[in-house]
């Protein structure tokens, strides 16, 4: 069976510059700019933002904002940086009963990422 080489999330946004702040504060770089979109990677990750200002705002679409789950190798320091870098933390670092420890953290426009360690 074909095996999944990297993750790329695809998502709507109303404002191109602020969301690619949000994800360069993440630890991610800009990539590519063509004419609508902005691309961004971070080690095998990549967020590909589209604008679309006539789309439903994520932060109105309540549990459906949550958009992926980011696995690290360190959960407690990327907390610490990301959270030094003033972003907002949706649910704080914890460990849970699954055997990661995680946090979450929500973008401007409201997409919502989990961000976990295995710890079992």
């Amino acid at each position: 069976m074909a095996r999944i080489l990297q993750n790329h999330y695809v998502l709507a946004v109303h404002d191109l510059k602020a969301s690619s702040e949000f994800f360069v504060l993440l630890g991610f770089n800009i990539t590519s700019e063509p004419p609508g979109w902005i691309f961004l990677e971070k080690d095998n990750c990549m967020v590909m933002l589209g604008d679309c200002r006539g789309s439903i705002p994520a932060s109105k679409l309540g549990d459906h904002s949550y958009f992926g789950y980011l696995r690290v190798d360190d959960a407690t320091a990327y907390y610490d940086e990301v959270r030094a870098r003033g972003i907002t933390i949706s649910s704080p670092l914890a460990d849970k009963p699954w055997g990661m420890r995680e946090f979450g953290v929500v973008s401007p426009e409201g997409h919502r990422i989990m961000v976990g360690q295995l710890i079992q």
